[in-house]
């Protein structure tokens, strides 16, 4: 469906000015051609709508608790609290895990004469199209619930205001953040620095939960409400506690709340606008590449990057260099290698310090960790080496057409799916190291350090051999864009249930280790080590072995699903 835009040549007809509906009928119209003899994405989208309803009407029930009880005096903190986090999780979540919906490439209207206002307008309101914005729209109109009961109609009123501006921050500020950090990614000169902020992030994120635990232990909720009075006059909990101001009799204060959510909109759509544009223009450069001479070989050996180290000069040493060179390079692999740091290091410190407390002694106030114990590290250990492997879940379709030299070379599966591993273990292994060497020293049990390494080694192992088999059978393609965190109509739900099955099916695979752990007390700290990297190790050799089969039957089918229909 072409956009009836003014060209250098004279129209056929009368000229229209485009506007936000053309942008929905061509939303709807992708949609539609995407789903055309595609079952199990109709299926999918099918699935990803009745579990979007479903947190809804959880959502909607939870909003709307203090109406329904007839009792005001949480109404402020469910509604500043419950709001804040569905911001916060529009902002967090398309980063970390889902992906944004790019049906329309903003990179594909780089050429058409429209002007920014009307793309970044029409953009807008075809995100606004989606399973998540419905779900959220009916889970917030809990606070509508709970406004109109407690205030009447004029509280209900407003609340329905504050609720349709809050979905429309919510989708700005998504928007806004990925487009931006899809910006940084490309670069490469902040590339380094953006993973460093991040990791320092992820580092702070354990003790400021440890904080947040020991703190709510003995909260006074009186207190806590007085906190969500704070939250509810910024952007966070503003629109959600304009209606319940309304209602409590604080009419001034409704007109600001809207006010400043409709100020922190109008920012977020400037800031979107001027990262959309450099998101049409195409990467961005890093100046001139530094020119190699002298090396014997030098043509072949610029081809490897530093990280395959003296790697054979041969088919499989030229696969890991070419996937370990995209994987450094690629913003939307580096985005996932950035979520493995991330997460890597939140999750073991949340699991095993998350009970920790602080006691005085005679050195002072030290932390006390007691309740950490080997099975329970292995079992947070076993998380992390999970997240690690099913990155590789999609593979495939990381390379979307150029999948087809792979195919005409006639790359045999085993050596292709080995190859690929490789190159991702040179990034992934060291970051395993480093968390299992930081938990065991947190924890001060230095002797530890074999158990936690081999923990994550041996579902790690067993994650990737899990997703050989998920990467053939389930691939699914990517959009073609230079954001990260693009995803196509429907692939979001294809990508978590795809996720979760491989998750789940390697964590079985590292129960093992879990009951090594819980039976062999002292004797596994020694043999955690050496036990789960052969296990880890023999499992991925023998799911690149039969998987490689698999892709060896499947090749013309996998290139036909992980190329970008347009």
């Amino acid at each position: 469906m072409a956009l009836p835009v003014s060209t250098a040549g004279a129209p056929a007809g009368p000229v229209r000015a485009v506007s936000a509906r053309h942008f929905l009928r061509l939303k709807l119209r992708v949609m539609g051609n995407s789903f055309r003899g595609q079952g199990w994405r109709i299926a999918m989208f099918i699935g990803g709508a009745l579990v979007g309803l479903w947190f809804a009407a959880s959502g909607f029930f939870l909003f709307a608790v203090p109406g329904m009880t007839g009792n005001g005096r949480y109404a402020m903190l469910v509604a500043a609290g419950g709001g804040g986090l569905l911001v916060l999780g529009w902002l967090l979540l398309p980063l970390v895990f889902f992906g944004v919906d790019e049906t329309l490439d903003p990179a594909r209207f780089a050429l058409l004469p429209l002007p920014r206002r009307t793309l970044v307008v029409g953009l807008f309101s075809a995100a606004l199209v989606s399973v998540s914005a419905l779900a959220m729209l009916i889970a917030t109109f809990g606070l509508v619930l709970t406004a109109w009961t407690l205030g009447g109609w004029s509280a209900g009123v407003v609340a329905v205001v504050g609720v349709v501006a809050g979905l429309l921050l919510c989708v700005a500020a998504s928007r806004a953040v990925t487009s931006a950090f899809a910006s940084m990614l490309r670069s490469r000169r902040v590339r380094d620095l953006a993973a460093v902020l991040l990791a320092v992030t992820a580092a702070l994120l354990g003790p400021l939960q440890i904080f947040g635990l020991a703190a709510l232990r003995e909260t006074d909720w009186d207190r806590l409400t007085g906190v969500a009075t704070v939250i509810g006059w910024t952007p966070f909990g503003a629109p959600w506690t304009a209606g319940i101001d309304m209602a409590q009799g604080r009419v001034w204060a409704a007109p600001v709340k809207l006010l400043i959510t409709v100020v922190a909109l109008g920012a977020l759509l400037a800031w979107w606008s001027r990262s959309l544009e450099s998101a049409m223009v195409g990467a961005v450069s890093s100046g001139r590449a530094p020119v190699r001479r002298g090396a014997a070989g030098g043509a072949v050996a610029q081809l490897f990057p530093r990280i395959t180290g003296r790697m054979r000069r041969d088919r499989f040493g030229a696969l890991v260099a070419r996937e370990a060179r995209y994987w450094w390079r690629d913003a939307r692999r580096r985005a996932n290698l950035i979520t493995i740091a991330v997460v890597g290091i939140f999750v073991p410190v949340m699991t095993n310090l998350g009970g920790a407390g602080f006691v005085e002694g005679e050195q002072g106030m030290t932390m006390s960790a007691a309740d950490s114990s080997p099975v329970l590290v292995t079992i947070s250990m076993l998380f992390v080496g999970v997240l690690a492997s099913v990155t590789l879940a999609n593979q495939f379709g990381f390379d979307g057409s150029s999948y087809a030299a792979n195919v005409v070379a006639g790359v045999p599966g085993r050596v292709e799916l080995r190859a690929r591993m490789t190159a991702f273990s040179l990034y992934v292994l060291p970051m395993l190291t480093v968390v299992a060497v930081a938990l065991s020293l947190l924890l001060g049990h230095p002797g530890w350090i074999g158990l936690t390494a081999g923990s994550m080694v041996a579902t790690y192992g067993a994650g990737l051999a899990v997703s050989s088999f998920v990467s053939v059978l389930g691939a699914y393609s990517l959009p073609e864009t230079s954001n990260p965190f693009a995803m196509n109509t429907g692939a979001g739900m294809v990508k978590g249930l795809l996720t979760l099955l491989a998750m789940v099916v390697a964590a079985v695979a590292g129960v093992p280790m879990v009951v090594a752990a819980a039976l062999l007390d002292d004797a596994w700290l020694w043999l955690a080590f050496p036990v789960g990297g052969a296990y880890g190790l023999g499992a991925a050799l023998l799911g690149a072995y039969l998987a490689g089969d698999v892709l060896d039957r499947r090749q013309p089918e996998l290139l036909a699903t992980v190329t970008p229909r347009r």
